[in-house]
């Protein structure tokens, strides 16, 4: 150990302290994690776990283990430095996370999980000391519990930090899985949005106290196996209603309430795997789940008369010279044979000039118009008379009495699916303003 130099201590952990050190030869700076206990055999050194896993474990969101020295029958591990770990980040924010970097920072740990469990290791201790971070990089460490899957039972009863365990460990299971470490990461992504732990029990029982009072008391039948591991007490008799998980995280989105609920299910069978949970809409935002609220611009197209009256107030006109307006005009797009049929009404509280709405076949370019829009189905109130289906969009400024018009632009779209509006669908039509030469 003569070539690396002791800088400062970085934490003091159950099996070892932990140093940054600066190699004296290369001047880079690790980590180097000094085991407690002592080691007369080599044998005993490479036969550990920590070493086993990290010795196989090759991924850029699992720490990296450089060195192995056994000197004077004490054991250093060298490892690649981290500037803090997740739970000082956290113990330092002013503000919360923005879902943004909450997504980026757990979809790392995940995939780092993923490489784990598939090379047959599972952690069985994450939480926020043990994920460190550099920058927006997240790295998982401490593999001092960590077991192969395949490993024989009975496990130790005693893994992970309380706030963290899964509660078949807390209910004292000697069968559990990977599963547990999909719960550690339910509760690591609550905390991010909270920056406080989401189940803080103050002992065993008091930790199942507080998970029942977040998830409610769970179904013994679907998972009887757990219930006749449990040698701590009968949840089901307590008579707790489970909270709405977005009341106790206010800030997090429908997709990352949905995820926590899935990781932190009680029956470990029903949790996503990490390959699973990267496929969830919470990394994917193509893929929102749409919320269950009703809308309140839903039209109710049965209290429309046989006279469709569209009223829009568009725009907003300025008196500065250079002040231009960006109009947008909804039109009813009707076959010429069936134009008498759609008498359309309009107000607007503009000053300005020129027609806002056109009924016409198809989309020409007109200078003062914006927008045309097939509104209505070829069946909607009773009219036989097919509707031309087509959608053409163009951006135009908006005459007025004090400024001029520059040409507009746009583009059409044709062929749209006649069925696509039989469903009674909201529009809004909205305008824009702005100054010449920048948007405001």
């Amino acid at each position: 150990m003569e070539r690396y130099r002791i800088l400062k201590e970085l934490g003091d952990g159950t099996c070892g302290n932990v140093y940054k050190a600066i190699n004296t030869e290369t001047s880079e700076i690790v980590a180097v994690k000094k085991m407690k206990r002592k080691f007369y055999f080599w044998e005993e050194c490479i036969n550990l776990r920590e070493i086993k896993s990290l010795r196989k474990l090759n991924h850029p969101n699992i720490i990296k283990l450089k060195e192995i020295v056994r000197e004077n029958n004490e054991l250093f591990f060298v490892l690649e430095y981290m500037e803090r770990n997740l739970y000082q980040l956290m113990k330092e924010r002013q503000r919360p996370f923005l879902e943004e970097e909450i997504r980026g920072l757990i979809s790392q740990v995940l995939q780092g999980l993923s490489n784990m469990h598939r090379n047959g290791y599972f952690h069985r201790d994450l939480k926020p000391e043990n994920l460190l971070v550099t920058n927006d990089v997240i790295k998982i460490a401490d593999f001092g519990l960590a077991r192969e899957v395949s490993s024989s039972h009975p496990f130790t009863d005693y893994v992970s930090t309380r706030w963290y365990r899964a509660p078949e460990v807390l209910l004292q299971s000697s069968s559990y899985t990977p599963a547990i470490d999909m719960w550690a990461v339910g509760a690591v992504l609550a905390e991010l949005f909270t920056l406080c732990p989401i189940f803080p029990g103050e002992s065993e029982m008091d930790q199942l106290y507080k998970i029942c009072c977040v998830l409610g008391p769970p179904d013994w039948t679907s998972f009887p196996e757990l219930r006749s591991a449990s040698r701590l007490f009968d949840i089901s008799c307590f008579d707790i209603t489970p909270a709405n998980l977005s009341d106790v995280i206010p800030n997090a989105s429908l997709e990352a309430i949905d995820l926590i609920k899935q990781l932190c299910s009680w029956n470990p069978l029903r949790r996503p795997t990490a390959d699973q949970c990267l496929q969830h809409p919470f990394f994917h935002v193509d893929m929102r789940i749409p919320r269950p609220l009703g809308d309140p611009l839903q039209m109710n197209l049965s209290n429309v008369g046989p006279e469709p009256n569209l009223e829009l107030n568009l725009w907003d006109f300025g008196t500065e010279k250079d002040d231009v307006y960006l109009g947008l005009t909804l039109a009813v797009n009707p076959s010429p044979s069936c134009l008498d049929l759609f008498p359309a009404k309009m107000a607007s509280k503009s000053q300005g000039t020129g027609t806002d709405m056109l009924f016409c076949p198809g989309f020409q370019d007109h200078s003062q118009q914006s927008v045309f829009w097939s509104l209505f189905p070829p069946d909607l109130h009773q009219i036989s008379t097919p509707v031309d289906s087509s959608l053409s969009l163009s951006f135009s400024t908006i005459p007025h009495s004090t400024i001029g018009a520059p040409q507009s632009t746009g583009f059409g779209m044709t062929s749209l699916q006649t069925n696509c509006l039989e469903r009674p669908r909201p529009f809004m039509a909205m305008s824009s303003s702005f100054q010449q030469g920048r948007c405001l």
